[in-house]
């Protein structure tokens, strides 16, 4: 007869708006085991499972720490109150955690004044990006209503209604501070009948997801690198995102992110964490790096869909990967499908580079080890955007607005700097004959693991790498030579530079943020073993010109107790997010 052996869940911390999901063990007549689901439309050996969620409710009010959202909270902040910030805000679990957090807990209150002082609209202004709150309509948890008329059971001085009726639940809102618990019962096909007793687990207190402080769009002054007597011709705005979203098989590594809750780490609760985060940012472009197939396929890609986004994928070649091939990463795309249409892809595989390489300069008996050291399975999207006007194409060829957008991940070891510096210059040389195709704006965004003052960062950023650079003593292949050739013609600018450029007492914490030798943020990447910028996003200045940018993380801003990634962030690298006007003024490098 079917029995249930065992019940459990990954994590016992369940997350608001976070799918849970039961590990449910089952042992067949046969004494074969499995964990498939047996529901009652298709039953096994005449039995299937049932399942029902209930919520436990004390009579005893629960509040949960804003900062720790697996601790109770034993304080709360009455200048929150008072502000009108949202209440989940102001708790606090001890007077040390108020009094760590009140640099960082104190712009929330300076953020509602300003708020209140220039619109009146606090919330929309303060929350409005990464709104916490999952609308119960918005879930389906089986049969049951999710909020019961009657009550389903009483024992002392709680309270248990139920709340689903199908294997997996997602917590909502009205769970925040309460217990969970799932029951599963095998059942006679024929007599509807419970077999045997039904087996129960109970989680830890449901937790609000933790939401970082919204990083607010920053004006800048986009004339600096223009020519004095420049005109901007507009065609309007747009914005574009760069974000390594951190795989979950990079995540789960290891102990390389041991100082991030198990919890926090788990692919069920990053995925919505940072789908919260790409969403609210509103950007017309998304290019994503280190993206599973399978998470795109099923996550990523139909639910930004229904945010009105179209995307494209590019996954990294398998010659060196040796994991499970749905977990190969690579690179996304998306666009807004009123701001943008698709006209052209183009796929760079940096593997059949390198074979085309060694085929022309490598004798053939140096060629295997050659090929070892280039092949590293990287790739590159570029895609050709058509911009819309009211939602339409434009009807006039003259007036077609098209828009190069290159997505990529040059994810190489330290040490072989000749072979990121050769992938970086390979890619710019495909991106050199399309824009001799015709004459487009480009946009060049990525994680090239390339810290600013390097060779690849300065042939992306000053179109050639000085000979004497260190980075080229290392060339065992002789793929870097004659030197001269490592250069482009390309007008590329780090977007993020512009802050540099910008005057006024306004920008002097953005600069602060800012290397003063290269202009490049402090940190794109934030770990305990290395903080650095990694990512950028370049433009061509001849035809694109930086309105705003996402303003950049501070350290202060980040816990004083932890790294990236943390249960507020869910990637170890920031997202980078500039708005661009197009223009026809001419650069001059």
């Amino acid at each position: 007869m079917l029995s249930v052996l065992r019940v459990h869940l990954p994590s016992d911390i369940p997350i608001i708006g976070c799918e849970l999901t039961p590990y449910v063990l089952l042992r067949r007549s046969d004494n074969n085991y499995t964990t498939d689901d047996v529901p009652e439309t298709a039953p096994l050996e005449g039995h299937f499972l049932s399942y029902k969620w209930y919520r436990v409710q004390s009579d005893k009010k629960v509040a949960i720490c804003s900062i720790h959202p697996s601790e109770l909270a034993t304080l709360q902040c009455i200048g929150c109150v008072k502000a009108k910030i949202p209440v989940a805000k102001s708790y606090h679990c001890t007077p040390k955690c108020f009094s760590d957090a009140w640099q960082h807990h104190r712009v929330l209150h300076d953020r509602a004044a300003s708020a209140v002082n220039e619109n009146g609209n606090e919330e929309e202004e303060l929350f409005g990006r990464f709104n916490n709150s999952v609308s119960s309509a918005s879930l389906t948890n089986g049969s049951a209503p999710m909020y019961p008329a009657a009550v389903t059971h009483r024992n002392g001085g709680e309270t248990w209604f139920e709340v689903g009726r199908s294997k997996t639940y997602t917590p909502t809102a009205d769970d925040i501070g309460h217990v969970l618990k799932f029951e599963c019962v095998v059942v006679d096909a024929e007599t509807k009948l419970p077999v045997g007793y039904a087996n129960t687990l109970l989680t830890s207190r449901v937790i609000p997801a933790p939401s970082p402080s919204p990083r607010r769009m920053v004006p800048v002054d986009g004339m600096g690198h223009l020519d004095a007597d420049g005109r901007i011709t507009s065609s309007g705005t747009f914005t574009v995102l760069s974000y390594n979203i951190l795989s979950d098989a990079c995540a789960s590594k290891n102990d390389l992110y041991s100082y991030c809750p198990s919890w926090a780490l788990s692919w069920p609760y990053r995925k919505q964490n940072l789908l919260r985060e790409i969403v609210g940012y509103c950007a017309d472009i998304i290019c994503l790096q280190e993206i599973q197939s399978d998470h795109y396929e099923e996550f990523f890609s139909p639910e930004l869909d229904k945010h009105g986004y179209y995307g494209l994928y590019k996954r990294k070649t398998n010659e060196v990967y040796n994991g499970k091939p749905n977990s190969i990463d690579g690179c996304a795309t998306f666009f807004r499908r009123d701001r943008f249409s698709h006209v052209k892809k183009y796929e760079v595989e940096f593997n059949k580079a390198a074979q085309s390489l060694t085929d022309a300069i490598i004798p053939p008996n140096l060629q295997k080890t050659a090929l070892n050291r280039l092949v590293k399975d990287n790739v590159a999207l570029i895609l050709v955007l058509e911009a819309k006007v009211n939602n339409q194409p434009v009807d006039s060829p003259g007036k077609r607005q098209l828009l190069c957008v290159a997505n990529t991940h040059i994810n190489v070891p330290q040490d072989l700097k000749d072979v990121k510096l050769w992938q970086v210059h390979t890619l710019l040389k495909g991106l050199e004959k399309i824009a001799a195709s015709a004459d487009i704006p480009m946009l060049v965004c990525g994680d090239f693991n390339s810290v600013p003052e390097s060779a690849p960062h300065a042939l992306l950023a000053m179109g050639k790498v000085d000979p004497s650079h260190p980075d080229l003593a290392v060339d065992p292949l002789n793929i870097l030579h004659p030197l001269n050739r490592l250069a482009h013609q390309l007008p590329l600018v780090s977007a993020y530079s512009s802050f540099a450029r910008t005057g006024g007492l306004g920008f002097e914490q953005h600069k602060r943020r800012l290397d003063s030798k290269t202009n490049e943020p402090l940190f794109t990447h934030f770990t305990r073993d290395f903080i650095g910028s990694l990512d950028y996003i370049f433009y061509t200045a001849d035809s694109l010109v930086v309105e705003s940018l996402l303003e950049l993380l501070d350290e202060e801003s980040l816990r004083k107790d932890t790294a990236l990634p943390s249960p507020e962030w869910s990637s170890d690298h920031i997202a980078l997010l500039a708005e661009f006007r197009c223009c026809k003024n001419r650069y001059r490098r």
